[in-house]
């Protein structure tokens, strides 16, 4: 598979956003040990960790951003009931991508 089909587009939410600031925290022992900038990816469903990892790579090649590792979850689509009528929320697949020590993205991809 290609880059951009590996990679549909970064989850931007309140979450992802305490992910990627937690670098630089200095509030407590624990928090001050997490060096490495971690961003969520929402990716396609059938892609592994070595294809997210090359195709983030490739993505941020001129910024020469080195990934240390990729952690995948599966949201299962729930059954919501809106007015009376029955469906379900969409299946997506998000990749937790962390970076290495000093590396950083800041646009969306």
């Amino acid at each position: 598979m290609k880059p951009h089909q590996v990679i549909k587009n970064r989850r931007v939410t309140e979450k992802a956003r305490v992910l990627e600031g937690l670098h630089e925290r200095e509030s407590n022992p624990s928090i001050r040990k997490c060096k490495n900038p971690k961003y969520v990816f929402v990716v396609d469903k059938s892609a592994n960790k070595h294809q997210i990892k090359h195709a983030i790579e490739y993505l941020y090649r001129e910024k020469k951003i080195k990934v240390i590792s990729v952690n995948t979850i599966l949201n299962k689509p729930k059954k919501k009931r809106v007015k009376g009528r029955l469906g379900k929320t969409c299946f997506c697949k998000k990749a937790v991508v962390t970076l290495d020590a000093g590396d950083f993205l800041d646009e969306q991809v």
